[in-house]
């Protein structure tokens, strides 16, 4: 089956992406960074890294080390503040076609306000994501993603104050008591989809040192240690809020990894940590979620966001027909050719409707054909 076949279209609130691969906040740079490794205009979107209102240096060196399977980071959202990004950097992405999400943050309500005007009258922005995993200096440095009220009204401020039309994320953390009660928050306050997840906050200890590994000490966990917890987090958030749209994020490698988070739930999935060992990786991922979702005869990427909650036995409503069988001359036999669930439902007036083969449609899915037609 032909991975072209497969409709890869996302849409997340009034944005539409050609595909569902995302790079993910601060990985991929200004984007020039990755421009040398494949055309940026090739995948669903470029996340930027985190816009503030004021240059920031960062936490001093060291601040990332490696775990297994994973990525100890705490890079304090160095950037150069929203002017010179509104100067510089969105103009060269701009300038390239290249679909732009801009994840803003700050240290308060009012910072993260200023931000999304600064933004309001920019026409180029593809949706804007909100980092509520930063510490909120009205309420004793606590991460305002940790509450559903400290969150919610973030994402309003955001919401508020940014371009109408803008689609706006909100990004979770996944180190909370109830996930989904925080994203329900941040839904009613106005998000139009939300990014799951940030990192996990973790630590590491020097053996050569005898000191922690970071000059921050804890830092944020990322790549493929956390991607069961992510992908839960995807999991329980559809679960609750089956209509909202949702980024999946955390240890993106492969295509197959991209396609857990879809079934669980994601319309879109971004990488992060692999960029940086391989910048190419969101091409690659690409071209193996469709030959995965092509080898399950899956027809459009949508009807694969939340399989997994489906019950057993169940089979998408648009499936890809199989390929043919071959006669006695090693032709195809365009009589015995099953056709997809959907066109099954098709028949010239006055003419019975032909039978899907629920057989070949059951076998992609590893469930029995007598099971899903109820016998």
């Amino acid at each position: 089956m032909s991975a072209a076949s497969t409709d890869m279209t996302v849409r997340i609130g009034s944005l539409e992406l050609p595909n569902p691969v995302l790079t993910a906040a601060g990985c991929g740079g200004t984007g020039r960074e990755l421009a040398p490794f494949f055309d940026l205009t090739r995948i669903g979107a470029f996340t930027t890294a985190s816009v503030t209102t004021q240059p920031r240096a960062g936490r001093p060196t060291p601040r990332a080390a490696e775990t297994p399977a994973g990525l100890l980071t705490a890079m304090g959202l160095p950037g150069p503040g929203v002017e010179p990004f509104l100067e510089r950097e969105l103009p060269w992405l701009v300038d390239r076609d290249v679909r732009t999400v801009v994840s803003v943050a700050g240290n308060s309500v009012e910072e993260f306000a200023e931000v999304a005007r600064r933004l309001r009258g920019v026409p180029n922005i593809a949706a804007i994501e909100v980092n509520v995993a930063c510490p909120n200096v009205e309420d004793r440095g606590r991460m305002f993603g940790w509450h559903p009220s400290a969150a919610a009204a973030v994402v309003g401020a955001v919401r508020a104050h940014s371009r109408p039309g803008t689609p706006v994320l909100a990004k979770l953390a996944p180190d909370v008591t109830d996930i989904a009660r925080i994203a329900l928050a941040c839904v009613d306050a106005g998000a139009d989809g939300l990014t799951l997840v940030n990192t996990m906050e973790g630590m590491a200890i020097d053996p050569a040192t005898l000191r922690p590994a970071l000059t921050g000490v804890s830092g944020g966990l990322s790549g493929p240690a956390i991607r069961p917890v992510a992908v839960r987090c995807v999991y329980q958030v559809h679960a609750a809020l089956p209509d909202t749209p949702i980024i999946g994020v955390g240890g993106v490698d492969s295509g197959l990894a991209a396609l857990e988070f879809i079934l669980a739930g994601a319309s879109a999935v971004a990488l992060g940590t692999t960029l940086f060992h391989e910048p190419a990786a969101p091409v690659r991922v690409l071209r193996e979620l469709e030959d995965a979702l092509a080898s399950r005869r899956i027809a459009h990427l949508a009807d694969a966001v939340g399989l997994a909650h489906k019950p057993a036995g169940y089979v998408p409503p648009r499936v890809l027909p199989l390929p043919p069988p071959e006669g006695p001359d090693g032709a195809p036999d365009a009589a015995q050719a099953p056709v997809s669930a959907a066109e099954a439902t098709k028949a010239p007036t006055g003419a019975p409707a032909r039978q899907a083969s629920r057989t070949g449609a059951d076998a992609a899915f590893g469930v029995r054909s007598d099971a899903a037609d109820g016998r």
